[in-house]
């Protein structure tokens, strides 16, 4: 069941509280003029009422850029979330994790986020990018070559793969595919092997070590149809099912610059394969902001987060607090599209279609996100149009988390 009212993209504006308070309390458009100024209380009540000692919202929040630059946490995260937990220890709302990073574990990463801000996440807290790919259960018994970095082959277990096979792992057993790196060339030729179980599908976790290679070997995969140690006249097409996750096209960390992020490498393989073969390299499945997809399985945590806790009002909003505005803005923007479309439409009539059909242009370049089948590429052409999105809240006034600071430190917020 879909959230009904306002899901809030935040991502920093002048007078941030007062417009947060406007859009709590229902009004459209313009706040009403300056005789009329929602103050701090006011703006910290319209946000929390009717709470009567439980919440009726929950927080996404994004980590990289918004928590942590790099290894270190933002100082002003640590006053924020001093005010999200109360004495016990608990958060006073429900609140979920959602990054595009894919190459730790979740229960690693919800340690490590335990140790940065100083209390208790569950690993069920955190939404790394490939997460939702535990929905895709008709894959999980296909034998799938795997790419990217860190825990591969846990991470894909944990998501409920049971047959993968690494790049590097497909390298060995055919060390000829791997030539651009002169030292990693054989010396010999090798005899060409025939006991290779074929692959069924590609499985990108993440951006990888060595694009070269992974590149090669995953063209390799899709047009031999599975088979890399023989050739084929004419590539298949329909190729093998891809998944992918992560399609931040760049991301923040210390430098001062953005750095290539996981759907760069996208970018790279999807151009290569289309001046290959003169067609489309198309997904069975994308994950990861700003997949709808992604934001379904955040609420469906917060929801059941909500649950633990006892708290029965229901939750009717959400705010997405998140820094990019490719995937984060972005992504809370198509969300809060598709529920206002379900609330209309309703829920079980709508799908993917139905709500292309209605709302064309707002949807355009991404639209095959919602059918799971687009070029990740396609997201961010046409941006600045799928920021305006109504109903919205963005917040353009940076640093974000201090103005959640703001707002968390006000004495209403122990009424709860």
């Amino acid at each position: 069941m879909a959230v009904p009212g306002l899901f809030a993209a935040v991502r920093a504006a002048p007078g941030p509280w007062q417009r947060v308070a406007c859009a709590a309390a229902g009004f459209r458009g313009r706040c009403p003029g300056k005789s009329y100024a929602v103050g701090p209380a006011q703006a910290v009540a319209a946000l929390f009422s009717p709470l009567q000692s439980q919440p009726t919202f929950g927080f996404l929040l994004d980590i990289d850029g918004v928590l942590v630059r790099g290894h270190r946490v933002i100082p002003a995260a640590l006053k924020a979330f001093h005010r999200l937990v109360n004495a016990q220890g608990k958060l006073r709302v429900p609140v979920v994790f959602v990054t595009n990073a894919g190459n730790i574990l979740q229960h690693d990463k919800a340690q490590e986020l335990s140790a940065l801000l100083g209390f208790q996440v569950e690993p069920d807290q955190v939404i790394l990018s490939h997460s939702p790919m535990k929905l895709f259960s008709q894959y999980h018994g296909k034998r799938m070559i795997v790419s990217g970095q860190g825990p591969l082959v846990e991470n894909a277990q944990v998501l409920g793969f049971k047959n993968v096979v690494t790049v590097d792992e497909l390298r060995m057993a055919f060390p000829v595919l791997d030539m651009v790196d002169l030292q990693r060339r054989p010396k010999t030729t090798p005899l060409p092997r025939n006991d290779f179980p074929a692959i069924e599908g590609v499985l990108l976790l993440g951006e990888p070590v060595r694009w070269e290679t992974s590149l090669q070997l995953i063209m390799d995969v899709l047009l031999s149809n599975g088979n890399p140690g023989t050739g084929l006249a004419t590539a298949p097409y329909p190729h093998l099912p891809v998944l992918a996750s992560n399609m931040d096209l760049l991301w923040m960390a210390e430098a001062k610059m953005p750095r290539f992020g996981h759907g760069t490498f996208l970018l790279c393989l999807e151009t290569i394969y289309r001046k290959v073969t003169g067609k489309e390299l198309r997904y069975k499945g994308l994950m990861g902001k700003p997949s709808i997809l992604t934001y379904q399985y955040a609420e469906e945590l917060i929801r059941r987060q909500a649950e633990r806790r006892g708290w029965a009002a229901p939750i009717q909003k959400l705010y997405a607090v998140g820094d990019n505005p490719m995937s984060d803005v972005y992504g809370a923007n198509l969300f809060n599209q598709y529920l206002q479309m379900a609330k209309h439409e309703g829920a079980e009539e709508l799908g993917t279609s139905g709500l292309l059909k209605q709302r064309p242009s707002a949807t355009q370049s991404c639209a095959s996100i919602l059918a799971h089948s687009n070029l990740a590429s396609s997201c961010t052409q046409d941006l600045g149009a799928h920021l305006e999105m109504q109903p919205i809240l963005l917040i353009r006034e940076l640093p974000i988390m201090e103005r959640l600071t703001t707002l968390l430190q006000k004495p209403e917020l122990a009424a709860f």
